[in-house]
């Protein structure tokens, strides 16, 4: 390989202190990239591959130009990259040899900062954590708004837990990863940087935090500051909580319950996030998930979310105004991180001069409500110092270059304006100047005009110049064209001297101008941030306020009994996506003495719609939002566990049964008193027997220790006679009718139990050929007549339940019977499981 050029040798130098990055290396109007960088950026950007040098050792090479770049960095990041921006430090023009080069940002996924592509409506977090002394400490920050926070726990899918309820668009950690955590991090955020070293700084936002959460912290903040390579005044003090302070719902718990995204589609509509979204400002939306993520436990923050969505509803003339203000305000959070960032333009300026005209107005508005539940938003502030300071300054719709003037009012500086006046004056004395010539030569046609790299010039066709007498007008050739030709005179030379003069002096003055107002903006940074804060917070409420009133919504109660009393409750997306006055609103009564449903009833009967419909109340209602109800009186849940649906864990190696099981234990073990879990046919990952017993033997577990408040759903109707020994159990079926050789479904919960499942009914109403239906009908009859051999019974798997047949008891029976269950954890009971099967066999 031969030396490389001067050229080369410093892209190397760069690009060896930035290796996990792209490297935009900046070569006149271009940003360049070579080798490896090269290969992978032309395949994902789809642009030419080249080669530079190609005679001796080529290297790979292709570029983007330098003033359309923003685009393909924001389809880099998108996908998971890291690009360097190096600059041209010095004036190519100015300098000799070699040009100073030096990068000036890294843009990643968790720091990127430029709006363009990035949803108004989510976060964009960067997270960290680290593991000392057995405990967790995790901290994060979306540096577009300023937001930082930390907490520290000790468990592993406590860590998980967080890690999906943030959902960051990269992740700082400090050592690497055993594999599978990484795997399983890995699917939620695939940009994953490992930084061995640390370096201890001072930072005034993390003062106050333990000495582990301030190492967290630090770990993020020199990372976000060396990317970015400058201060960021507006992250705010840092928020400490506890994971213990909200319901704790898992990644299954969510992703089952469809909160923010759909199973199917893996979008937004069709969720929770979806129906309640009807916030008007970007922050009050970022909120809204925000809420949904981590609902509450105190009953005193509930009551006082739910007070101020009560005074909502019922000032409808209030909460109308409200909508129509709100309307009107940018996203305050987002413009203040801009500014601080130093990517701020004057029409953002002007964004966030309208959003802080509004405040006023929503102040009057909340004071008239004049209830202690919207107290604190009377905290809201008219910051009339700088609405003066940018009212006064720009003009009502400036351009988006900061560099090219343009951007501030007629009076607001002396010197702009003398510039600005000998501009405008130069150019009506060129308007004058060509209505003269035209009358010294007669000539129509003549044009004074100008072009960046002539200047002004007087322009006439090669058709009119045999009448005139240029000389003796005392006009010098400047410029000959096919059809055409330019002169300058003495007196037009002067004038473009002035004219364009006070042009670039206005130019630059203005940029000045610009930079100095800026930070003027800048030090309202706080008061700016707290007043986006109320918003968005007024935002949510009303929202939670429009919906209820809109869809009928009523006002949850909570009791101190444990008691859950649901009249008339409704699955507040179903009824939403179907016609609302089609679907089949449902009761649900839970207490301490009567606190496990096993409902039966045939599949598409609507038994999971059921029972999630009575977590989302729950979630709702913990959210100090109205609820889709009647009436409506919940204890306050802890955590909510579900196991709903089948799916294999491909990247852990777990089938789909061992996922169903795994998913019963942390329900099993983690499960409280004040906790509620829902099961959707457990057992069915295997044999009738192992998934009979399994259930069985959970149920009766929730029952003798956990006491949670569980929807159990299953098409073992061998379970329903538990209700004999279970006091704590009750038996419920979703209705369904059979009419005519056909099944209609009457979505309608009733008590008592189903004896059928309508299996073949349901799967009628398929396109399954008649010959398929019509042989399992004729089955189904067989198993049911019970009079098959055994060997034909083991082979269907579906015989009548003997299990419990009383016979002379075999070695098997004895060995369960001696089994002391109630003091068993469904793993070791799996194992006991395990072993007896093994001995059939």
């Amino acid at each position: 390989m031969s030396k490389p050029t001067p050229m080369m040798a410093q892209y190397l130098k760069i690009k060896s202190q930035y290796q996990d990055t792209l490297l935009f290396f900046r070569l006149g109007d271009f940003y360049e990239m070579f080798y490896d960088d090269a290969i992978e950026a032309s395949r994902v950007l789809e642009i030419t591959l080249t080669r530079r040098d190609a005679k001796k050792d080529p290297i790979p090479m292709c570029g983007v130009p330098y003033h359309s770049a923003a685009g393909y960095i924001e389809k880099l990041i998108s996908k998971g990259y890291k690009v360097a921006i190096c600059e041209q430090m010095e004036d190519p023009t100015q300098t000799k040899g070699m040009v100073r080069r030096e990068v000036v940002q890294v843009i990643t996924p968790g720091t990127v900062m430029d709006q363009k592509g990035m949803d108004e409506k989510s976060n964009n977090y960067i997270l960290s954590f680290i593991k000392e002394n057995g405990e967790y400490h995790l901290s994060y920050c979306d540096v577009t708004t300023g937001e930082l926070k930390v907490t520290s726990f000790e468990d592993e899918s406590t860590l998980m837990n967080e890690i999906t309820t943030i959902h960051p668009n990269e992740i700082i950690v400090n050592k690497t990863l055993h594999d599978n955590l990484y795997k399983q991090i890995q699917l939620i955020t695939e940009t994953i940087t490992v930084i061995d070293s640390y370096e201890s700084r001072d930072y005034e936002v993390i003062k106050g935090t333990s000495n582990a959460q301030t190492m967290a912290l630090t770990y993020l903040l020199n990372y976000i500051h060396d990317n970015g390579k400058r201060d960021m005044p507006h992250i705010e003090d840092v928020v400490v909580y506890r994971a213990l302070d909200y319901m704790k719902m898992d990644f299954y718990a969510k992703r089952n319950l469809e909160l923010t995204e759909s199973i199917r589609l893996k979008s937004k509509k069709g969720t929770l996030l979806w129906l309640m979204d009807d916030t008007k400002t970007p922050m009050g939306a970022r909120r809204l998930k925000q809420w949904i993520d981590r609902p509450l436990i105190n009953p005193h923050d509930i009551k006082e979310r739910l007070d101020a969505v009560e005074q909502l509803v019922n000032g409808f003339i209030e909460r109308d105004e409200l909508r129509s203000y709100l309307n009107m305000v940018y996203d305050i959070e987002r413009l203040v991180g801009r500014v601080s960032y130093g990517n701020v333009n004057a029409k953002d300026l002007v964004q966030l001069n309208y959003s802080i005209k509004q405040i006023p107005f929503i102040k009057e508005i909340i004071e008239r409500l004049d209830s202690n539940s919207v107290e604190r938003f009377k905290a809201l502030e008219p910051l009339l110092e700088l609405e003066a300071l940018l009212e006064d300054s720009l003009v009502e719709d400036p351009p988006l270059s900061i560099k090219e003037g343009g951007i501030f009012k007629q009076g607001y500086h002396e010197k702009l304006d003398e510039y600005k006046d000998a501009s405008t004056n130069g150019k009506q004395w060129l308007a004058e100047l060509q209505l003269k010539e035209r009358q010294r030569t007669g000539v129509k046609s003549l044009k004074v005009s100008f072009n960046k790299v002539f200047g002004y010039y007087i322009e006439i066709t090669k058709a009119n110049l045999q009448h005139i007498d240029t000389d003796a007008l005392g006009y010098q050739r400047k410029q000959t064209l096919s059809n055409a030709e330019r002169y300058i005179t003495e007196e037009l030379k002067e004038k473009e001297a002035i004219i364009l003069g006070a042009e670039d002096k206005a130019i630059e003055l203005e940029y000045q101008l610009f930079l100095e107002l800026r930070q003027k903006v800048k030090t309202f940074t706080e008061q700016l941030q707290y007043q986006a804060k109320l918003l968005a917070e007024i935002d949510c409420l009303q929202s939670f306020a429009e919906i209820a009133q809109k869809y009928h919504y009523t006002r949850p109660v909570f009791s101190e009994d444990k008691t859950l009393s649901l009249k008339a409750s409704r699955h507040p997306v179903v009824e939403r996506v179907m016609d609302h006055n089609d679907y089949v609103p449902n009761d649900c009564y839970l207490n301490q003495e009567e606190f496990i449903y096993l409902i039966t009833g045939p599949n598409m009967s609507g038994k999971s719609t059921y029972m999630r419909q009575i977590a989302i109340i729950s979630i709702m209602a913990q959210m100090g939002a109205y609820v889709p109800a009647d009436y409506a009186q919940l204890p306050i849940f802890d955590q909510i566990f579900t196991r709903i649906g089948a799916a294999d864990d491909l990247v852990s190696g777990k089938s789909t049964f061992m996922v169903e099981m795994l998913e019963a234990e942390k329900a099993m073990v983690g499960a409280t008193e004040d906790s509620l879990i829902i099961f959707d046919e457990i057992g069915r990952g295997t044999s009738t027997f192992d998934g009979l017993a399994l259930a069985q033997s959970m149920i009766e577990y929730v029952h003798h220790h956990t006491k949670a408040k569980t929807l159990f759903s299953t098409h073992y109707h061998e379970l329903t006679h538990l209700d004999e020994t279970l006091t704590g159990l009750k038996n419920i079926h979703v209705a369904a009718k059979e009419y005519q050789g056909e099944l209609i479904f009457l979505h309608k919960v009733k008590e008592g139990a189903v004896d059928q499942s309508y299996g073949i009914h349901v799967a009628k109403l398929t396109d399954l050929p008649d010959e398929i239906i019509e042989r399992a009908n004729t089955i189904l009859q067989e198993l049911e007549r019970n009079s098959r051999p055994e060997k034909q019974r083991d082979a269907y798997e579906q015989p009548s339940f003997q299990l419990f047949e009383e016979t002379k008891p075999s070695e098997i029976e004895n060995k369960i019977k001696s089994m002391d269950i109630m003091n068993m954890t469904p793993i070791e009971a799996l194992t006991k499981l395990q072993e007896i099967q093994n001995q059939i066999k």
